[in-house]
């Protein structure tokens, strides 16, 4: 299969034509697994998502591969030892995009960690994550914190930890495990929408589905279905004949970011610490020309398509900040972009958002339909192994015999690389080879593109005609479109990309060389290129 967005129409043929053994309904993280594994371990195939890949809750976390610090607070020791081993097995599978980041966490007098308390906490986490001997914590003595952050306030602190967590870019994650499962054979479609069920002997045996692109309305056949549309689980459940309220429920709890242009906090690294108002942990992270803040963690009952960023959660975002920062303060009109996300958690009487655990849970409907809910970005790959042995063991699907999980060993698209000297390496040969264009702009697409830069740098080089910038966002644009099914320019800005948050002046030098590369590949019209136009005003508008 392919993953071009000019091929859509053959996509939809064989989708609608093919019986699969297992159809997946959800392109973000959770999907994207069950996507990678089943594919992997012989299954025939396809996902479904009613908007872009990673468009809700995968687009939208701390953008880190969590060893599980924040969860000793509740004694989660099993999800710390799990997530902290499966995020070694996630650098290893794409390196690119998945890097070491020092995480400075402050000791203040008035905080909820001591210096005592601290070092055990970081300690035992090193020892439940299985941390490489080269990245365990190191504790800091007060002048040793402020020489490593300047705008640390200095009036009670004690010194810091500085441990090891590993930054990623969530959305490209994901569209990485997807390409991985389509180079594999499988089918994935965005823009596709689940509307219903259908039936064989009273048993879910496919789903009814809209395309959104063309208006269309068709049926996809398959022996088993996978609900892992995350916060919209309880609606895809809904859908069922005869649904029953006796069906799992979740909490939703929503958290939100704000971006901060760095000239306005010049931090020196990563840091995570407490929030005055209730003694919640922030991070506080530089990415590119940017630097964001989060996350807020309440309970979201409004209706899910409709997610906005409050006022008072910015405000509680920039006061933990501010508390924890001196000589710099940040206000609200220094906010450039803000975005806000749901987690789906699994939901227990009593206790609040922040009390609940990240864990997942697995459960069959009685019409056979099995969803999926909780867990986290970093543990992605375990619940996938989960679901799709419950499928092969309790569910034997035709001509596919049980074989163990090989996605442990699975390196995903643009990671071809054996070690972290041989990405340096081909990082470096990049630079020399294609010295028409900025270190600091392939250094930009090697952190989204890894091993495929150099086809994006080939084809900007041919691009004689425009200057490097437009050159480059030309050929990006057309491997996105080319490559990573991208069908608006919203997918490119906020997904492919997210320079709307991190690089927006980026975006604006080269605004009309990307819409035109648009344009020229997916044939638009005037009216067209108007609607797109006018729907990313609205996004930088919220």
């Amino acid at each position: 299969m392919s993953f071009s967005a000019l091929d859509r129409a053959q996509h939809l043929d064989t989708l609608f034509r093919e019986k699969w053994d297992l159809l997946i309904i959800g392109g973000g993280i959770t999907g994207a697994g069950i996507f990678l594994d089943a594919v992997s371990r012989g299954l025939k195939t396809a996902l479904i998502e009613k908007g872009d890949f990673a468009s809700g809750t995968s687009s939208k976390s701390t953008k880190l591969i969590h060893g599980g610090l924040r969860y000793l607070k509740n004694f989660e020791i099993g999800l710390v030892r799990e997530v902290g081993r499966e995020r070694a097995i996630v650098h290893t599978n794409a390196r690119h995009l998945v890097r070491p980041e020092p995480m400075l966490l402050p000791i203040y007098h008035d905080g909820s960690i001591g210096r005592i308390t601290g070092s055990i906490g970081l300690w035992f986490y090193d020892l439940l994550a299985d941390v490489e001997r080269t990245e365990r914590r190191k504790m800091l003595s007060r002048e040793e914190a402020l020489a490593q952050e300047p705008l640390l306030r200095q009036e009670g602190l004690l010194g810091a930890g500085l441990y090891s967590e590993y930054r990623t870019d969530d959305a490209r994650l994901t569209l990485s495990i997807i390409r991985t499962a389509v180079d594999l054979g499988g089918l994935a479609l965005n823009y596709c929408e689940a509307t219903g069920f259908i039936y064989g002997d009273d048993m879910v045996s496919g789903v009814r589905c809209h395309d959104i692109l063309a208006g269309n309305e068709r049926y996809i056949t398959a022996n088993a279905v996978v609900n892992a549309t995350g916060p919209w689980m309880d609606a895809v459940l809904g859908m069922q004949n005869h649904a029953t309220s006796g069906e799992k429920k979740l909490l939703l709890s929503k958290g939100i970011h704000i971006v901060i242009p760095r000239s306005k906090l010049p931090v020196n690294q990563s840091m995570y610490f407490d929030a005055p108002a209730d003694g919640r942990m922030i991070f506080c992270i530089p990415r590119d020309q940017a630097v964001y803040i989060g996350t807020t963690d309440t309970e979201y009952q409004s209706h899910l398509d409709a997610l906005e960023v409050q006022d008072v959660e910015i405000e509680y975002l920039i006061q933990a900040t501010n508390h924890v920062l001196e000589d710099t303060t940040i206000h609200k009109n220094d906010v450039t972009g803000s975005w806000a996300g749901l987690r789906a958690l699994i939901y227990e009487e009593g206790k609040a958002p922040a009390e609940l655990s990240r864990k997942d849970e697995i459960f069959i409907s009685p019409k056979g339909l099995i969803s999926i809910a909780g867990g986290k970005l970093t543990g992605y790959r375990k619940m996938a192994e989960r679901v799709i042995d419950l499928i092969l063991k309790s569910q034997p699907l035709t001509d596919v015999p049980y074989v163990e999980c090989r996605t442990q060993n699975l390196r995903l698209a643009g990671a071809d690389f054996d070690s972290d000297l041989d990405m340096q390496v081909m990082s470096e040969q990049l630079v020399t080879e294609f010295i028409m264009f900025s270190q600091e702009n392939i250094a930009k697409l090697f952190n989204r593109y890894g091993s495929e830069t150099r086809q994006i740098l080939f084809q900007a080089q041919s691009e004689i005609s425009q200057s490097p910038g437009d050159a480059l966002i030309t050929s990006e644009v057309t491997f996105s479109i080319r490559n990573e099914m991208t069908h608006h320019l919203a997918d490119f800005m906020l997904r492919r990309t997210a320079d709307v948050f991190f690089d927006q002046q980026h975006l604006q030098r080269h605004f009309d060389a990307m819409t035109a590369a648009f344009t020229q590949q997916l044939r638009w019209d005037d009216a067209r290129l108007t609607a797109e136009t006018e729907s990313i005003r609205q996004v930088l508008g919220r």
